[in-house]
């Protein structure tokens, strides 16, 4: 008992010094955006809390962090409906159906995710160079539902694995087709995993700097991410009030979006792991 005691005690203490390295940093940008002064934490710096960063962001046209944010929404928005549009029938097809080297297939899958995605910028760029697509939605939202595809696949693999046949079965019996079965039987009953991986998938497109910031050239596509990577001072400096300001009021939709939600995440991605 005091084995299992001093184990459980440990996995605390190891989820509580991760909370708190996950949380630092976050503390800090927040604290920097209500600072008169980036440097708050030098000696003799003195703290003085101010919202005139946030006021600066939200404000200046130059900054353009409203359009950025639209535009963050817009694309991520886009990119996870399409990437769960695509995951949910190829999950339902290589559990259901019997496909030839299915399981080749999805490891296939995930080993062409892990390509880095430094090596696969020039390509896209002179792509959309070529298609007249640089600094348009569907210059991210392509790359982006590629990119977030086979997390996508993966999750919802595991969770249709679950569901039971005989839901499938009797849908086929009242004359429903495949496709029919999926989209009216099996979706609802896995909407918590569909909508899970959705959520997942809108986040990760959210957070993406790289394709943001090489294929994208001003406002009126670029996200977040790289809006914030390029915001400049009147003279050219970096301005990190306005930086962390921006950075914080990023954070906020996306954290409140997981707290809200949080019990539907867990149950849609604990759900495929266990059989009922």
């Amino acid at each position: 008992m005091n084995g299992e005691r001093r184990i459980g005690m440990l996995h605390l203490a190891g989820a509580v010094a991760m909370t708190i390295f996950c949380l630092v940093p976050i503390v800090y940008m927040a604290l920097t955006a209500m600072s008169h002064r980036p440097d708050f934490l030098a000696p003799g710096a003195g703290f003085g809390f101010t919202a005139a960063h946030f006021l600066e962001v939200l404000r200046t046209e130059s900054l353009h962090f409203p359009e950025y944010f639209r535009n963050s929404l817009v694309v991520s928005g886009i990119s996870a409906a399409f990437s769960v549009s695509v995951a949910a029938p190829a999950a339902y097809a290589v559990t259901r159906l019997a496909i030839p080297g299915r399981v080749a297939v999805l490891f296939a899958v995930l080993a062409v995710s892990m390509f880095p995605q430094v090596s696969l910028v020039s390509y896209l760029f002179k792509l959309m160079s070529a298609m007249g697509w640089i600094n348009t939605y569907a210059a991210l939202v392509l790359p982006y539902t590629a990119w977030i595809l086979p997390l996508s696949l993966w999750i919802l693999t595991s969770y249709f694995s679950r569901v039971p046949r005989d839901i499938d079965r009797a849908a086929l019996v009242d004359g429903c087709g495949p496709l029919e079965a999926l989209w009216k039987v099996i979706v609802p009953v896995a909407a918590p995993g569909i909508f899970s991986t959705a959520l997942l998938a809108f986040i990760f497109a959210f957070n993406e700097l790289l394709f943001a910031l090489m294929l994208t050239t001003d406002h009126r596509a670029r996200t977040i991410p790289a809006g914030i990577a390029l915001f400049e001072g009147l003279h050219g400096e970096t301005p990190w009030g306005a930086v962390m300001a921006a950075a914080t009021l990023t954070v906020v939709p996306v954290v409140a979006l997981t707290l809200v939600f949080q019990r539907r995440i867990i149950q849609g991605l604990t759900r495929g792991a266990v059989k009922e």
